[in-house]
Parts: structure tokens; sequence; C-alpha cells
């Protein structure tokens, strides 16, 4: 294909619509590559049904080549960038080095897990960032409940079945909530010795819930979380964690086989390799997403600073519905860099929030109307229905086979405890022996375990507020502008 070059790295929601838009735009007038580890684009805010059974892993992720004609994929994982000689160094799924050219790069890259300084964590904690660690907790989770259905001994059947999350915000909640459903569900076909029950723990350093959200919502979630069964723990976190249990920082331990790790992430470390300015770990960009004194270079998403318009001084959040926004800017300003229209500004219109609790319960908050209960269960799945770009019809028919008949509660197999190491660079992909998790990220592989600079408010976790790794209901439906 001839005209200008065109590189996307990252097909997560940044990356996936600019490539989309730029598709649409361009006509097949351009070379459009995109590339990214894997070949679907992870409709990340149904994870957590992915990992208790409600979905099945294929529903929530979007063909890449399916769903954007006239974008050619190439399966990789960046590893460096070489600005003046514009080009992009990537290594394929079978070790393979390569280069792509370009004449516009549009960095997308996203995110990782967020890693903190506490003793164990990242030896003993698993994350929730992709489709191999959801695949991971639900075998591991089923595990658990039938290892301790057989326990004779009532302390390590007490562990076993004692499941704790760490990161009251977004993902954290939802799983907690959907967690509990499912281990209950297992229970009650296969009844515990001495009428024991399994216990999730939600743990946060915050005041509440859901501190991102209005706080009649958050009360909502708690109460709902409650109900439920959940153990609710404010104000407190894991001071350390080992083998057995985790210690938290109250002074209690509790005796436990199952921690995860829901406090937020941090930028793809991939960006500390261009040489340019940070904030927080994030590329700085300018109002038109350009990398400054590249103009040949665009970012978005949760790897670049945005500058917020709205807020002046300040930055746009991590979150799916900036990540959305800003790669349809940003495919409108590649292509007027490139003589096709005129460019903008990114600019945002808060649309508000959506968390599954689980069932039929939600809470709520579409254009600022509050919402709970079933409406907001209705409005929660519609909405996501709406905003996914591919699979609706799988999506709805699971949830309604969900609503009729039992979950399979079974183990794969899949996915080992050493494939999905919480220090990771690459979330999406599971670890292969012989092959350092994220080890082809940067210019030599070696990226640092803990960066100086965290996204502030960008995790729910204690003294490092901020939202979890997605905003629930911030991708903005088909069409949105």
């Amino acid at each position: 294909m001839s005209g200008p070059r065109i590189v996307i790295v990252g097909a997560g929601f940044a990356g996936y619509r600019t490539a989309r838009t730029l598709a649409r735009m361009s006509r097949n007038k351009a070379d459009i590559t995109l590339l990214n580890p894997t070949d679907y684009f992870l409709y990340l805010p149904l994870l957590p049904q992915v990992a208790v059974g409600i979905l099945e892993p294929r529903r929530v992720a979007v063909s890449l080549t399916g769903t954007l004609p006239g974008v050619r994929l190439v399966l990789g994982e960046a590893r460096g960038l070489d600005m003046d000689a514009r080009t992009v160094h990537y290594t394929d799924p079978e070790g393979g080095e390569g280069t792509l050219v370009y004449d516009r790069l549009v960095l997308a890259v996203g995110s990782v897990n967020k890693l903190l300084p506490i003793p164990g964590v990242a030896e003993h904690a698993h994350g929730f960032r992709g489709l191999p660690e959801a695949l991971y907790l639900r075998d591991h989770v089923t595990r658990q409940m039938e290892l301790a259905t057989a326990e004779e001994d009532p302390d390590r059947c007490a562990a076993r079945c004692t499941f704790v999350v760490v990161g009251a915000g977004y993902t954290g909640t939802e799983v907690a909530a959907h967690g509990k459903m499912y281990t209950d569900a297992q229970v009650r076909g296969h009844p515990l010795r001495r009428g024991m029950r399994p216990r999730w723990l939600l743990l946060d350093i915050a005041g509440r819930v859901l501190p991102e959200m209005d706080e009649r919502l958050s009360r909502t979630a708690d109460r709902a979380l409650r109900k439920r069964g959940v153990e609710v723990r404010t104000g407190t976190s894991v001071k350390e964690a080992l083998h057995d249990g985790v210690l938290l920082t109250d002074g209690e331990f509790l005796p436990t086989r199952t921690l995860v790790w829901c406090v937020g992430v941090r930028p793809d470390p991939l960006v500390e390799s261009t040489g340019h300015p940070l904030e927080r770990g994030r590329l700085l960009v300018d109002p038109y997403l350009r990398v400054p004194g590249r103009p040949e270079v665009f970012a978005c998403g949760d790897a670049a600073a945005v500058p917020d318009l709205n807020r002046p001084g300040q930055y746009t959040p991590m979150t799916a519905q900036h990540a959305w926004r800003q790669g349809r800017t940003a495919a409108v300003n590649v292509a007027a860099s490139l003589g096709v229209g005129e460019r903008r500004a990114y600019r945002h219109r808060d649309l508000g929030f959506v968390v599954d609790l689980g069932g039929a319960l939600a809470a709520a908050n579409p254009f600022g109307v509050p919402l709970s209960g079933p409406v907001a269960g209705a409005v929660t799945r519609g909405y996501h229905l709406a905003a996914m770009p591919g699979n609706r019809v799988r999506v709805a028919a699971d949830w309604l086979l969900d609503s009729v008949l039992p979950r399979q509660a079974v183990q794969l197999g899949l996915v080992r405890s050493a494939s999905v190491p919480l220090d990771t660079a690459s979330p999406e992909l599971a670890r292969t022996p012989g092959r350092p998790a994220g080890a082809s990220r940067g210019p030599a592989g070696n990226r640092p375990a803990h960066p100086p600079a965290q996204e502030p408010g960008r995790g729910p976790h204690a003294a490092h507020p901020a939202p979890g790794p997605v905003r629930r209901a911030d991708i903005p439906a088909e069409g949105d502008p």
C-alpha cells in the first residue's frame, strides 16, 4: 500500500480507537500498521466476569483483524524506539526481531500493574490486567474451594477459602463482589465441612470503597458488598505478604492462599526509553497529543500526560474514557498533520461511572444521574453492550445462559502461577519458560521494577489514592464525540 506510513504501538482503548478512526479517514490512502502483542482488543471492564465464569474469555477479546479493515496487524512487543531514525524495534511471539519504519508514530502502549514496596507482594500476589491473570484467578479460586472441601484440618480449610482483594476501586470492588457469588454457588453444591463459608475481604487504605465516585454511590456499593457477605475494611492494607497469609497494617494476620492485587496501574515502562520529559512516568504531550520537539510523534491513553484544558495546570487521569476519546483525537490530528482535515485540541466531558456488583446489582452515575439496584444493573449491562466494538451478541448470549443455567466450576489448568507474575511489563501475555516477564520492553529489555513516579490518584490503595485500573463506565458508546 502506498502513502504515508503510520505506526500505532498498542491496541488498548486508545490505540484501537486511533487505528479504527484513521482507517476510516484514510480510505486506503495510508499504510496503517498496528503493533500489539495479541491479535485482540481486550474489553477490560468485563474481565471480572471472565474470572468467575459468566463470560467465556473470547467474549471480551475483540478481533483486531476482524474489526479493523485496512489496518495491518504486526504481532510483537515494542522493545525500543529510535525517533531520529523514525523506527520502532520489536520482538515477535517466537523471539524474532523486527523493525517498523514510520512517517507518523502513535504511542498508545497503555499501563501495567502498579507495584508498591511491600515485602512479599511481588512474590505472592497476582494482578488483574489481562486475560491470563483472569484465567489464572478462575482456576485458582476453584481449586482452593475444591481443596477446602476435602480438607480435614479446620485451619487449613479456613485459609483456603479466605480470599483477600487489595484495592477497593472499580476492579477490586467488582472482583470481590463477583468472587463472593461464585464461591457461594460452589458451596451450595458441595458444602464445606463444619459449616464453614467462603470469606472474601476487600481492603483499602481510603476511608470508603470507590473513593472516585459520588459518596452516595459509594455507600450504595458498600451496602451491597456487605449484604452479600464481603468484609469491607477501609483504612487497612497489607503490611507484608507471606506464602501462608498476609499481615495487615492493623497488626492482624490473615491465613490465606489468595491475594489479588488491584491497587491501580502505572504507565508502560516503554515510554521511559524515549528520552523525552515525563510526568510521573507518563510521556508529556501538548493539547494536540504531540510529543514536544517531535511533530511526527503522538501519544495518548495511559502512557501520555495530556493537559486537562478543563482544569488548567492538571493532566487528564488514566481512565478508559480518556483513552478512548484521546484515540479519536490522535487519529484526527495525525490525519491533519498529513493534510487531511484540521487538528483539534483534546477536551472532554465526563460521562459518569458504572460499577457491576454482580447479579442484578450495580451502582451507576450516567451523566451525573445516580442509580442503584436492578435499574443500575440494567443500565450497566446496556452500557457495556453499546460500548463494546464487537462480540455484543455473544456477550448477551452468555448473560442469558448465566441467568438460567448454573456455572461450570472446573479447572482448565491453562495458566500457572509462575506465568502471571505481578511484576511484568506485559500483563496481556502469559510468561513462558526461559523468557523473563516483560523482557522485550525497552532498548535492553531491563525495566525498573518500581518506577520512582506514580500517577497521583491512580489506585484505590492506601497511601496512593486514585481510581482503579480502569474506570468502569468511562468507555463511551460507539459514535460518541
